[in-house]
């Protein structure tokens, strides 16, 4: 299974410590932080998998740092749980309309808060959580690392691997060279976007089958997505 990447957001630091332990023991790699501010910096140096976000905190709000993230392309579809104290029900429907995905008052469980987050991810980002993807024809295991198409097993490389995957997750979804660069390099890298050129090139004679059409789309001057065919 993937490691799911984690941003914490809680201004109590028994309870981030706490509620980062469970989620590292639950697979998670987790990122915490007690200032919304510096949220709005980490989502934007990498995007998280899911975000965990108290209403009350330090510097920018729970609910305004919910709000850009979800006017930010980059970090516009990232799932968003709330945790907070305010658990009236107008604080509820506030904040959920604001974009968040689910709302937990405190006090709470945490092993449901993880069960939660668990299941969130399995609806938005099913690769992250063990399930098989299918895509037209194609099917990925990412537990096994295997791809078949039409019922014929298919011989990729790790980083196309990678990048079917990320493309699998959002069909439809045309991502630019640079995102896809973030998503399967890492953003620290220092390769050149021309790669991925190079690699999408790859991993279309990877799943190339005689007599069907190439289910990933070039779109100009924009990126690449995958379709099913």
């Amino acid at each position: 299974m993937a490691q799911p990447y984690l941003l914490l957001v809680e201004d109590d630091p028994s309870l981030a410590e706490m509620l980062a332990y469970r989620f590292e023991t639950a697979g998670y790699r987790v990122q915490a932080t007690s200032d919304g501010d510096e949220a709005l910096l980490l989502a934007r140096e990498e995007v998280p998998d899911l975000v965990v976000l108290d209403w009350m905190i330090e510097g920018t709000s729970g609910i305004e740092v919910c709000r850009r993230l979800r006017r930010d392309s980059g970090t516009a579809q990232v799932p968003i749980i709330m945790l907070t104290a305010r658990g009236a029900e107008d604080d509820k429907i506030r904040g959920l309309d604001t974009g968040a995905d689910d709302y937990m008052s405190k006090p709470f469980s945490p092993r449901e808060l993880v069960a939660r987050a668990n299941a969130v991810l399995r609806r938005i980002r099913p690769a992250l959580a063990g399930e098989s993807l299918t895509v037209g024809g194609i099917e990925l295991d990412p537990v096994q690392h295997r791809v078949t198409r039409k019922g014929e097993q298919l011989k990729l490389g790790p980083t196309e691997f990678r990048l079917l995957r990320h493309l699998m997750e959002s069909p439809g979804r045309v991502f630019s060279r640079g995102q896809l660069l973030d998503a399967v390099w890492g953003t620290a890298s220092e390769i050149e976007e021309r790669t991925v050129d190079v690699h999408i090139r790859r991993l279309r004679q990877a799943i190339e089958i005689e007599g069907e059409p190439d289910p990933v789309r070039t779109v100009r001057s924009a990126g690449y997505a995958i379709e099913a065919v």
